[in-house]
């Protein structure tokens, strides 16, 4: 077998370098491409937003941090957002937050809190004067994931960073950071050690020199997540960020490995704290004495599933007994903690939630689908339908003319644009919704361009006619992979897997798992034409961890194709 893959990939790779060479000897003229500008076709639906903020006093103005598209504003209460970012800064945005006591000093603090297996790192910390119009850049480039920024209630110059840190690597750039001069400068206050980052940090609102702070232990790899361990402790100063004490071992909390967790304070009785701890006998937790003591109020699954991709709580600004947990759902309890009801905002997966100080019925949420504001406590909320900030996979197009664009959106549909029209502008009348899923890559039919395959995690495929509806799966292999480790399945299909015809023959289609796949039906039925093509390490090929089992960082598997085939 071994000698028969070597002679497979010797092949293979002698054939792409032939290509590619000749690709090289291709000239063209630069100058063709000078007339060439970018414009927006959409689609105009939001993306995934974890940071979001408000402005004390002023009804309608709000921002969000988009994790792939910078900073975004609204002023009209979310009927439209503009971007404030661009021509400063961009990318993925792990906090937002605007001074209580100067609504123009606006901080952010790049790379998401979201740690996905393709998560995007941010560059340091930017900083307006002028509500989001010009931008300075603070450093601390190093820093790659910032999940909170507090700024001091009165002294805007005042401000508390938490540090995630590169997720991949150890590092010292991590924990909690203070600076007393605007950003110019930053001291680390708490650290813990070099795989242990700051996740969560609040402010008590009625004596800003008291403060809570989580941290946690986390590595990231392509393949694999590892969630919790000694570095994940909670943290207690009570004087201003210069000393901690831990706090996650007193009594009521629970023993064994933590996690992540998240932690609040009520603005109307500091004695009040909430934390939502990641543990074998997690949930959430309530303190009536400041963190000397717990009880736990509720153990609900719904709550802290999928812990390292959510662990958020917020007290309410108006009522002692009621808070707020972020999930997939956004749940809400009115009485203390015990009880919670389930909700949710136009889209679904929940990472932040800012309420007013003075108006707990004005809101502002983030999730998957970007950023929607609520001003009657939740029953209703702003669209997402009005967001440029998708993230999309891969694109490609068609021969139509004129031609479409092909793509699949994180956490919602694929979509089919028309790259133009004869009216004033691309809307969503020239959006359709396309094979397959959220993660799939698209292969259209080069003899009819309204045939389209596509896929999605699970190794699921899937043909559709855009002219007649007709839609069927046509999966490589009859099998549902979902909460599996990789070990035991015939064919690992990654979570974005390739699905691609032949240049050279338009009746083949081919796709890939640790095997190479082809089909001349119209995936009807398909021949498994290689033998496994990876290392097949057993070792790399056990669940993934943090509940994550989805194919998304699945070792041992064809991920890239030349078109050569």
């Amino acid at each position: 077998m071994n000698r028969i893959l070597h002679v497979f990939c010797a092949a293979f790779l002698l054939f792409t370098l032939g290509l590619f060479q000749e690709i090289q000897a291709q000239t063209y003229d630069e100058k063709l491409y000078d007339a060439v500008q970018w414009r927006l076709v959409g689609p105009h639906r939001g993306g995934r937003s974890a940071a979001v903020s408000g402005v004390a006093g002023d009804r309608n103005t709000f921002y969000f941090g988009a994790t792939g598209g910078g900073v975004w504003k609204t002023t009209d209460g979310g009927i439209t957002w503009a971007n404030v970012s661009d021509g400063f800064f961009g990318g993925s945005i792990g906090a937002v937050t605007v001074a209580h006591s100067d609504p123009n000093i606006i901080y952010v603090g790049g790379g998401e809190k979201t740690v996905r297996g393709n998560v995007s790192y941010g560059y340091g910390f930017w900083k307006s004067t002028d509500a989001g119009k010009t931008w300075e850049h603070l450093g601390m480039e190093e820093t790659r994931f910032i999940s909170r920024i507090r700024v001091h209630p009165t002294n805007p110059e005042i401000v508390y960073a938490a540090v995630l840190g590169d997720i991949f690597k150890p590092t010292t750039m991590r924990g909690v950071y203070k600076s007393t001069d605007g950003g110019k400068t930053w001291d680390r206050k708490l650290f813990v050690n070099e795989q242990s980052g700051a996740v969560d940090l609040i402010l008590d609102p009625n004596n800003p020199e008291v403060m809570y702070a989580s941290t946690w232990q986390l590595k990231r790899t392509p393949y694999s997540l590892e969630s919790g361990g000694p570095g994940s402790k909670m943290f207690k100063s009570t004087d201003g960020g210069e000393n901690w004490i831990e706090i996650s071992r007193n009594p009521g909390l629970p023993a064994g490995t933590l996690g992540i967790m998240g932690i609040t304070v009520s603005p109307l009785n500091s004695n009040r704290l909430w934390a939502i701890v990641e543990n074998l006998d997690g949930g959430v937790f309530r303190s009536d004495d400041a963190g000397a003591t717990w009880e736990k109020t509720n153990d609900d699954r719904n709550l802290r599933q999928r812990a390292w991709y959510y662990t958020r709580i917020y007290a309410d600004t108006q009522d002692e007994n009621t808070v707020y947990v972020m999930n997939v759902n956004y749940h809400k309890s009115t009485d203390g903690g015990k009880t919670f009801k389930g909700a949710a905002a136009p889209h679904g997966d929940h990472h932040d939630l800012w309420i007013d100080p003075s108006d707990n019925q004005r809101m502002i949420i983030a999730d998957d689908g970007g950023a929607q504001v609520s001003f009657d406590g939740g029953a209703s909320w702003s669209t997402y339908m009005n967001q440029p900030t998708a993230q999309f996979y891969r694109v490609t197009t068609d021969d139509h003319f004129p031609y479409r664009i092909y793509g699949a959106q994180q956490d919602n549909s694929t979509m089919r644009i028309a790259h133009r029209n004869d009216s004033y502008g691309i809307t969503e009348d020239d959006w359709q919704v396309s094979a397959g899923s959220e993660s799939g890559w698209l292969a259209v039919d080069p003899t009819d361009n309204d045939i389209v395959y596509g896929g999605n995690y699970g190794g699921l495929l899937q043909y559709l006619n855009h002219k007649t509806g007709a839609r069927r799966n046509v999966n490589v292999y009859p099998d549902n992979p979902m909460g599996h480790g990789a070990e035991g399945m015939k064919y690992r299909f990654q979570w974005n897997f390739p699905i691609f015809f032949s240049p050279h023959d338009p009746k083949v289609l081919y796709t890939t798992s640790n095997h190479f796949h082809r089909s001349t039906n119209g995936g009807q039925s398909w021949e498994t034409f290689s033998p496994d093509l990876t290392r097949n390490a057993r070792e790399k090929l056990g669940p993934v961890g943090g509940s994550d089992n989805e194919g998304q960082y699945f070792r041992g598997i064809l991920f890239h194709h030349f078109c050569c085939c």
